[in-house]
């Protein structure tokens, strides 16, 4: 092992039918270390942290540990803790039906009966030195998620833990609660504990962590010094793209787009209790535009908050000038807004009904479902769109969950045209589908708007950005940080200003 590692992965491979997650990845943590895990959804960081832990049992490649001779083997999340090496994931693990002392001690007392005297007294202690602010008495669900993530941590450290995995601790904490956190991490780096930080919050990994290690696509990237990685380099590294490598597919001309014109929808200083932060936005007739950045960004929060899929905390909106109530989806699909979500299979198609129920699903809720289409009714608007988007499929009576991904995807498309909607939401159409349609979706965003509808537009993809939208929102730590156009509007400065505006 390399002098001062206390962990080391080497040529970890992991493949799943059809997939290769991992391939031949290398890693390194040193003692009282912070070292971030980063990438792009997909790019491997689950996979590598669970062959770690024994969640998934690795295909190649040794894992090597501080203290042992030879490489160690781990079967079992109870084997990785065994030898030294506990997770706190962005999911509390703990029970907060019980107190705190007894979630730091749980399944840890040996004999039937339990010494509650002595167990308190020893949460007590670790609770004071790690300066945590919570009583060994008190209920778990009392306390606010970042000490239940404390505790959590507590716990790893009194079993002797040397490599501590945190998978996405901040994403449910404010600001306040986060200084907390990084605290604690600080405390725990002094001791001489190696952390590994999971998070897609770019300005997080530059406060607190000393070293980076990018994985992309199952693959390894490489391992940076924070001090010697600039965040616009880190961008760069995350997504794949080298500055200035992008040539620019020119766009259908949007001259038609009266910018001084009063906007189709306009918010004012929306905020959401998805965690958004205050945010204007604006479209106009025949606009396409868009909101980018990196995965966690805030992206899809944004839209949410305008469709009324989050509840907003704040904030006021207008559509033609005047002032609307959206509280939810259902008041947005009225003022016809319609909303293609980023999950698919989650929150798109309904699986088990057909092509035709799941085109006309929108439109009837519209309608009521008490007042049902006609089959006759319900059969020409599917073959419609069916039609118009070539949407392959033996009949519209076909499950729509025997369709390939980009022909579901076109199935939820069709469903929002079928409304006639004056601004259509896309949060990433082309995810998970294949070149063709994606090229296909994207000149229908194209045509959309030469009809003079409004489309906003989020994709992964920044070339895909490029190729659409004539306006960029782009999105960093859930709030917005710039908003690119014109001759602004290329990879450099989108990944720039990700970055915070530093361009070297």
């Amino acid at each position: 092992m390399q002098e001062g590692a206390v962990l080391e992965l080497r040529g970890i491979s992991k493949f799943f039918p059809g997939v290769k997650a991992l391939q031949n990845v290398d890693f390194t943590l040193r003692a009282g270390e912070v070292h971030a895990l980063m990438g792009e959804n997909g790019a491997g960081k689950s996979t590598l942290i669970k062959c770690l832990t024994g969640v998934y049992p690795k295909d190649e490649g040794e894992i090597y540990m501080a203290g042992h001779d030879k490489a160690v083997t781990i079967r079992s999340p109870q084997d990785a803790q065994n030898i030294g090496i506990s997770t706190v994931y962005q999911e509390i693990t703990l029970c907060p039906n019980l107190t705190v002392a007894e979630n730091m001690y749980i399944g840890r007392t040996k004999g039937s009966i339990t010494n509650w005297r002595k167990m308190n007294q020893g949460a007590g202690k670790i609770l004071a030195d790690l300066d945590i602010p919570a009583a060994p008495g008190q209920q778990l669900s009392s306390c606010s998620i970042a000490v239940q993530q404390m505790v959590a941590i507590a716990r790893a450290v009194d079993m002797d833990c040397k490599v501590l995995i945190l998978d996405e601790p901040t994403s449910s904490l404010d600001e306040s609660e986060v200084a907390k956190l990084f605290k604690l991490m600080r405390d725990l780096k002094a001791r001489g504990v190696g952390i590994i930080f999971v998070t897609h919050f770019l300005d997080q990994v530059y406060e607190i962590c000393d070293r980076i290690t990018v994985l992309r696509d199952g693959q390894l990237v490489g391992e940076y010094v924070i001090e010697e990685m600039p965040r616009v380099q880190l961008v760069s590294k995350m997504l794949g793209k080298e500055l200035g490598d992008i040539s620019d597919i020119k766009k259908a001309s949007d001259e038609g787009v009266d910018m001084s014109s009063v906007p189709v929808l306009e918010a004012e200083q929306l905020a959401s209790t998805a965690g958004i932060k205050p945010f204007d936005f604006s479209i106009h007739k025949g606009e396409v535009n868009g909101f980018t950045g990196l995965l966690g960004s805030g992206r899809s929060e944004c839209v949410r908050a305008i469709f009324g899929a989050d509840r907003t905390s704040g904030g006021t909106v207008k559509m033609d000038g005047k002032p609307v109530k959206i509280h939810k989806p259902l008041d947005a699909m009225k003022l016809g807004i319609g909303y293609l979500p980023e999950d698919r299979k989650l929150d798109g198609i309904v699986g088990d009904l057909s092509v035709r129920d799941n085109i006309i699903l929108a439109l009837q809720v519209m309608k009521g479902f008490f007042k049902p289409f006609s089959r006759a009714q319900a059969e020409a608007f599917a073959d419609e769109y069916i039609k118009k988007l070539e949407i392959k499929t033996a009949s519209s009576d076909t499950p729509i969950n025997s369709l390939s991904g980009g022909n579901q995807q076109k199935c939820i498309v069709a469903r929002w045209l079928l409304t006639n909607p004056v601004y259509l939401i896309l949060d990433e159409p082309t995810r998970g589908i294949d070149v063709g349609t994606k090229t296909e979706i994207q000149k229908l965003v194209l045509q959309l708007a030469s009809e003079g509808k409004s489309v906003t537009f989020i994709s992964s993809e920044t070339d895909e950005m490029l190729n659409t939208c004539s306006r960029l929102i782009v999105m960093r730590d859930r709030k917005v940080v710039g908003e690119l156009k014109g001759a602004d509007l290329n990879q450099d400065m989108i990944m720039a200003t990700i970055a915070g505006g530093e361009a070297k």
